[in-house]
This record gives C-alpha cells, structure tokens and sequence, in this order.
C-alpha cells in the first residue's frame, strides 16, 4: 500500500514507509519508474526518494484529484516484492589528510584509528538510496553504526568536488565544489556528474557502490585535470 500527498499545487508524494530500509526504497524507485515510462503529457519530472516519490506536473494539465486517480490504476507493487539491484560501482578513495580532513574526528568518535575507519567505511557495500542535494549527490547507506558521526554544526562554505562524506548513518559523495556539512573523510578522483552528454550522473537509485582506498600516487592518475 501507498499513501498519496498533495505538495503544493504542482507535485504530489507517494509514500512507501517510514524508515529507511532497501525494500521500501526499491518500491519507490520501481514505482517512480512506472509512471515515468507513462510517459503522460503535463509531468515534468519523477523523483524517487528514500521512502517516497514526487510527481511534478503542469496544473494546467493536472489537478490532485485526477493524477491521483491515476496513480492508483498503475500496478502496485507487493511490500515483499523487491526490484533487482542496479549496477556495481567501485569509487576509488584517498582517506584523510588534506581530502578527508574530518576522517581523525570520526576515528575519535568510533573509538578507532583514522586507518581502521578507513577501512570499516570501505568494508561497507552501499545502496543508492537517493539522488538530491545538488545534481547527481548520491545519498548512500548505511553506514556502520558504531561510526555515524552526525553532520557538522557550521558547515563548510565550500567542499571540493569528489569529497567523501559521512552524516550520521549516511554516506555520500559531493559531485561538484558546494556549502555543506558532512564529515568528510576522503576524497574521490572520479567524477560522477558530468555536465556534457546524454547521461550526466554515475551513479542512480538502486545502484550499489564499493568503495575501494588508493594512494595519492592513485588519486593523481585518476584525477580528471580539471579537478584539484
């Protein structure tokens, strides 16, 4: 079952749950893709979340009571029903030092050294939950529990792209140069949003990532030069 939700007069919110937890997360992302592929006239955008999916329509094209309507024709999904995972990604990481600069902070809240959190972190083999913040962070999930160092309280003005951060039990990757306050712990070479071509994000809803230590002799053969 699903729970419908007016958002203003433009969008409306299907909720799957209350949790976060890859069943519930892999029903929204199956169903964002069912009314996507509708392909219906008047809906701009389809955006799964965690536990949730927001429709955004043309109110001149739509009003609530009748997408709703709608929404309840397409198939529903069964609670025990899961989709099959997306791809496997391995993201390539330079912990602490000047990438990971809160990556000792976090050694200290574990009650570990920065080595060992390097390596629980990379232990972890993380679901693609969701994609926001700014275009193409990937919210991944879920991070060991005894290293869930919640966010900063000031965050940073500015956070270089490819910086690997942790926010309590979630774990993600700054795809460009942004404000924010996640722990951050290392710094990825890849780029994984691309402003050029058809498909400009790496990784997408569903998809699993592994993240793999390298050295900075590593980082710098993989860093993209037109990333410092």
């Amino acid at each position: 079952m699903f729970r419908i939700l007016p958002l203003g007069d433009s969008a409306i919110t299907i909720e799957f749950g209350d949790q976060i937890d890859p069943k519930i997360n892999a029903r929204a992302i199956a169903f964002a893709k069912t009314v996507a592929d509708q392909e219906w006239n008047g809906i701009l955008d389809v955006v799964p979340t965690y536990r949730s999916v927001t429709v955004f329509f043309d109110p001149l094209q739509w009003n609530f009571s009748v997408l709703t309507n709608k929404l309840r024709t397409l198939r529903r999904l069964s609670p025990n029903v899961t989709e099959p995972n997306g791809s496997l990604h391995e993201i390539p990481v330079l912990y602490g030092g000047e990438w990971g600069p809160d990556l000792e902070a976090v050694a200290a809240f574990a009650g570990l050294t920065p080595a060992q959190v390097s390596a629980l972190h990379a232990s972890t083999r993380y679901r693609v939950y969701m994609l926001g913040f700014s275009p193409g962070f990937p919210y991944l999930g879920l991070v060991p529990e005894q290293m869930a160092m919640p966010r900063r309280s000031t965050p940073r003005t500015t956070v270089p792209a490819g910086s690997v951060g942790i926010a309590d039990r979630q774990t993600g990757i700054y795809p460009t140069a942004t404000p924010g306050g996640w722990r951050l712990i290392g710094r990825t070479p890849l780029d994984i949003y691309r402003k050029t071509g058809t498909d400009p994000f790496l990784l997408k809803p569903g998809d699993l990532v592994q993240f793999r230590p390298i050295d900075r002799k590593e980082f710098d053969r993989l860093k993209p030069r037109d990333i410092v």
